[in-house]
């Protein structure tokens, strides 16, 4: 890419074209470009976007910006096709001043995700100041004694410029008595002196004035002069001289006000007054110098009077004279330079922009978080700038770029663990001793939702009587979650399923914002005895997460059946029995059977014969629990011929409920009787059922009897072992569920694992108990049934 730049000076006009070199860098995420100083707005400095690997259509979507620190907005990026151009006039030395190299530092910043860019801008140097004398003339007083080869230093010319447009070269103009002496100490520090070539006669020109042109090296060349006004005395004919020419200095920028700075000792070769020396700063001295410095006239001493900065000037160079006292004085020179050594008197400075924040918990390592920039005035080592990271956290800090850190994740974060990092950052320089500062970077973390709803437990057990009224609350889950905001609010709903023929939905519901479950009918033991389902817990985040709890709601039995008598002794219609008026005590009747929907004790059932009125003692007695009817004496003609026998049957629930049932009783006559026994026991005695009936109902009975005994046993040693074990020899995993027991008013748990092994131990045993109840109940029913059905044969 070419850049044009022209410029004028005075009358002369002058054009030239210099090839910029653009060089993109990619180490260290440098880009670097240069432009000419002086470049008119709009020029062109480089493709900023492509060179850093960015799409220009996206400059805009993610916040393309360039930051200058501490410059002004020189460099502009145009955002629509990512061209990086001259926004402001650039002047080199009024940006950089004399630095060899002078460079304009930008840190470009995309977001989405956060990305920073190093660009350094050399700003190239152009011949666009000539050089300057201090003073528009300079006046010399010469005495005519001086000889021929005698020396006046003269002050030289300065440029602005660097490099080559820097490089002075000088003319004088044409004269016959004096030529220039160039003596270079180098090519920016030069001693112009003025030579005489032949001596000097006050009376045939008492004063010379020439011209000194300074010339620099630059294309084109720009010029500088200055007058020289030369005086020819008459008087004193020896100057003063110094032992050196030039000295040179160091001093420290903490040097306290008074501090020598050097002692200077001039000699005159002359005598007497003419010898006597006065020292002086040089009329052409800064009033800088004058105000820093103070010199002795007597002894020549200098020493400082104002406080140096090293960071705002590191080196005075001045000239001194020393006059004589003679009629015509004569002056010596010298040039005193004077360095300046910095001490570590100026701390670290920090700076943290660009903050991404909060940190979401899910960020990956290497997601830069802010950018912090470093300086320091100091030079050397007083001002190499290393930053570290305090306390210990999962963040760290990168070295991008001189003097710039980014702050970076280096592992993962979770903002349930902490929500907030304080991170103190602290910039140390390298002097001795050390200065540093601090800066706070607060660092909040995001929350997403990585975090499921927690249940206490697994699972729970509830005991609710069954006809619990409708709508009744039976039990309350609750779920809790460590995230944050919709990520933590929690909603509860059924897992649905199918119990039997209907949905879950029509015996529970549970509340979406309490958890409170409740029973929506009236729960059934003798339909239902345990009904099993889950309650799901959702958050609100996205995408949602949830867990289940697992219910166990056992209905517990109430006594809301009655007992219902079993044919053949049931229904309005009694039954008749015949019984002949021979039986003995103990003979069986008729057997009352009866059932009872209910379980447990509300299942248990007795049987009581209810007397009759206007009937004396009746000969007839009903088991307690078997329903036997059976004879208590001999029968005889005052019993009558035919009875009506009331049985109360009732259970054992509370309240007790009740059935009736009702026996005819036909006394029979001996003789028919033993007729028809007869014809019975012949019967069975050539078929042999009968007694083959009894003997399998016996083998029935005594393998009845001895199961129930065993279970029985076996029962009472567990619900025995699990009354004396200890807590610690119980189930305590993670996956036991807790009992509870619920009314229709509110509902309660136990707080003990042991009183819940206690009482599922002694639900085991009344289970038992009546399931040994029941089987002994129906093996004796059979036995009789068919001792029943004996007689009965025998009675035809």
């Amino acid at each position: 890419m070419f850049f044009s730049w022209a410029g004028s000076l005075g009358s002369r006009h002058l054009l030239f074209s210099f090839m910029l070199y653009t060089a993109c860098g990619v180490g260290n995420g440098q880009v670097h470009y240069a432009v000419l100083e002086e470049a008119k707005h709009g020029t062109f400095v480089g493709r900023i976007a492509q060179d850093l690997g960015l799409g220009v259509g996206e400059l805009v979507s993610r916040l393309f910006r360039v930051v200058s620190k501490g410059r002004r907005d020189y460099l502009e990026v145009n955002v629509q096709n990512g061209i990086l151009f001259v926004n402001s006039r650039i002047d080199r030395e009024q940006l950089c001043g004399r630095s060899p190299v002078c460079s304009i530092h930008l840190e470009v910043v995309v977001d989405k995700p956060l990305q920073v860019f190093h660009v350094e801008v050399e700003i190239k140097d152009i011949n666009d100041n000539p050089p300057v004398f201090p003073v528009k003339e300079q006046k010399l007083f010469i005495p005519e004694s001086r000889l021929p080869d005698s020396r006046f230093p003269l002050e030289g010319a300065s440029d602005s410029d660097i490099g080559t447009n820097a490089l002075l070269t000088y003319s004088l103009s044409m004269n016959d008595y004096f030529i220039l002496d160039i003596n270079s100490k180098n090519d920016q520090d030069k001693l112009v002196e003025l030579v005489l070539r032949k001596p000097l006669d006050r009376e045939e020109a008492s004063g010379h004035h020439l011209i000194l042109t300074a010339t620099d090296g630059g294309k084109p060349e720009l010029t500088g002069t200055v007058q020289l006004l030369i005086t020819v005395l008459d008087v004193n004919d020896n100057a003063p001289t110094f032992e050196r020419s030039e000295y040179e200095v160091k001093i420290l920028e903490n040097a306290a006000h008074g501090t020598l700075v050097i002692r200077l000792n001039a000699s005159d070769a002359d005598e007497g007054i003419n010898r006597e020396i006065l020292y002086s700063f040089n009329s052409l001295a800064s009033p800088v110098i004058k105000d820093k410095f103070h010199i002795n006239p007597d002894t020549g001493e200098i020493t400082i009077q104002r406080n140096l900065d090293f960071e705002d000037v590191n080196s005075f160079k001045f000239r001194v004279d020393a006059t004589d006292k003679g009629n015509l004085p004569m002056v010596g020179h010298c040039t005193i330079r004077v360095d300046v050594l910095d001490i570590n008197d100026n701390a670290p400075e920090l700076a943290v922009t660009s903050l991404s924040l909060p940190v979401r918990e899910d960020a990956p390592p290497g997601t830069v978080i802010a950018l912090i920039s470093v300086s320091d005035r100091d030079s050397g080592a007083n001002g190499q700038v290393t930053c570290s990271l305090s306390p210990s956290s999962p963040f760290m800090l990168v070295s991008t770029f001189r003097n710039y850190y980014s702050l970076v994740l280096e592992s993962s974060v979770d903002r349930e663990s902490m929500p907030v990092y304080k991170l103190v950052v602290t910039a140390r320089d390298g002097g001795s001793p050390a200065l540093w500062a601090t800066a706070s970077v607060s660092v909040s973390i995001a929350d997403v939702n990585d975090n499921a709803p927690a249940f206490e437990q697994p699972s729970y057990t509830l005991f609710v009587k069954e006809n619990n009224p409708p709508g009744s609350h039976i039990f309350t889950v609750s779920a809790s979650d460590p995230d944050a905001q919709e990520n933590a609010l929690v909603s509860y709903s059924l897992v649905e399923r199918r119990v039997g023929e209907r949905p879950l939905s029509s015996y529970v519901s549970v509340h979406s914002e309490s958890g409170k479950v409740y029973a929506l009918q009236p729960l059934d033991h003798e339909e239902l005895e345990l009904l099993q389902f889950q309650v799901s817990a959702r958050d609100a985040g996205f995408p949602p997460l949830s867990s289940n709890v697992s219910l166990q709601v056992f209905v517990l039995d109430e006594n809301d059946n009655p007992p219902v008598v079993l044919p053949p002794h049931a229904g309005l219609s009694p039954v008749t029995e015949l019984v002949s008026q021979s039986v003995i005590a103990g003979h069986v009747v008729a057997k009352i059977r009866a059932v009872d929907a209910d379980s447990g004790y509300n299942a248990w059932l007795s049987y009581e014969l209810l007397p009759e009125m206007g009937v004396g003692r009746s000969p007839f007695r009903v088991g307690l629990y078997t329903g036997e009817i059976s004879t208590i004496r001999a029968l005889d003609e005052s019993d009558g011929p035919k009875q009506t026998l009331l049985v109360l049957v009732k259970d054992h629930g509370e309240p007790s409920l009740k059935a009736i049932a009702t026996v005819t009783v036909s006394l029979l006559e001996t003789g028919q009787a033993f007729k028809g026994s007869s014809v019975v026991s012949g019967d069975l005695a050539k078929t042999g059922i009968g007694q083959k009936a009894l003997v399998d109902v016996n083998v029935y009975l005594i393998i009845a009897i001895c199961s129930v005994s065993s279970l029985l046993v076996l029962s009472l040693l567990l619900y025995v072992a699990l009354r004396c074990s200890s807590p610690q020899q119980g189930f305590h995993g993670p996956g036991k569920s807790t009992p509870m027991c619920s009314n229709t008013v509110g509902s309660w748990s136990y707080s003990h694992q042991q009183r819940q092994k206690i009482a599922q131990g002694r639900a085991l045993l009344r289970t038992t108990s009546w399931l040994s109840a029941r089987i002994f109940h129906h093996v004796w029913v059979l036995r009789m049934e068919n001792r029943q059905s004996t007689c009965r044969t025998w009675g035809k």
